[in-house]
């Protein structure tokens, strides 16, 4: 992992996520915390992940959610060679 995400900011703020007990609780965090916008796209992203693991095809994919087909090769790129957490997050939902 880079050493951008190890910081001790970045790591307070992993703690402090990890602090919220309930979805109320992340929905108010993650709502001061980003833009509406960034939202959105963090949603989108888990979306298009959700579907690329059970292998629908890019096309539909970009038909079901209205993602380019450029952030959805990015997803499937971090999917398959990231650092497993996508793959984390969709087997704990």
């Amino acid at each position: 992992m880079g050493n951008e995400l190890n910081t001790a900011s970045m790591n307070e703020l992993y703690g402090a996520i990890l602090k919220l007990k309930t979805k109320d609780e992340c929905k108010k965090f993650f709502r001061d915390l980003c833009t509406l916008s960034e939202l959105q796209a963090m949603s989108e992203r888990f979306q298009v992940a959700k579907l690329i693991e059970k292998n629908i095809p890019y096309r539909t994919i970009c038909e079901k959610t209205g993602s380019s087909t450029a952030t959805i090769t990015r997803v499937a790129h971090w999917l398959h060679h990231g650092e497993g957490g996508y793959k984390l997050a969709l087997h704990r939902a």
